[in-house]
């Protein structure tokens, strides 16, 4: 008897991020309104370094993940919520790149500029919008990344040092392919 052979696994998330399942965006919600909150009552001081553009949206897009990031970083009415990929909501600024880039970004591993010059990270819209944001994020005391794992606990501590790893092999894949 000979069994059929198995069909191809299905692949939930974009390329790149074949394990990331389908996920309902309405999980995600409560989780990064935890995250937003966190960060903005440990680092009130950042938010002078947004001026004017701590009122207006930012849409950040992890190219290879099946959702955007929508942020409005106004301490008065903090909003961080997943859209859908095909969503293209009101926004002053878009930064787009890798999932790993972007965490690598604000483990405060990566320079900005470089990614940008190196085309990794693609920035639209109002770019002294995002300067401004990429200031008061660089004015936060402890890395973002570390701070979110923390909230997690060992269990986010040991995720990030995973994406830590995963983020420096594909920095060196990347060198080597140059």
């Amino acid at each position: 008897m000979t069994s059929a052979p198995l069909p191809p696994r299905a692949s939930g998330g974009p390329r790149g991020f074949p394990f990331a399942p389908p996920l309902p965006l309405f999980l995600l919600q409560p989780i990064l309104k935890r995250i937003v909150t966190k960060i903005a009552a440990d680092n009130p001081d950042m938010f002078a370094r947004l001026g004017p553009h701590r009122h207006e949206y930012f849409l950040i897009d992890p190219t290879n993940m099946p959702f955007k990031l929508y942020l409005r970083p106004d301490p008065e009415a903090l909003d961080f919520r997943a859209v859908a990929r095909c969503s293209e909501p009101p926004h002053i600024a878009r930064i787009s790149g890798t999932f790993l880039d972007l965490l690598t970004l604000m483990d405060a591993e990566q320079d900005g500029d470089a990614l940008f010059f190196s085309r990794d990270l693609i920035v639209t819209g109002d770019t002294e919008a995002v300067v401004c944001l990429r200031n008061a994020l660089d004015d936060v005391d402890d890395p973002i990344a570390e701070s979110v794992a923390d909230m997690f606990g060992a269990p986010g501590r040991m995720a990030l040092n995973a994406l830590r790893r995963a983020a420096e092999n594909a920095k060196k894949r990347k060198e080597a392919s140059s």
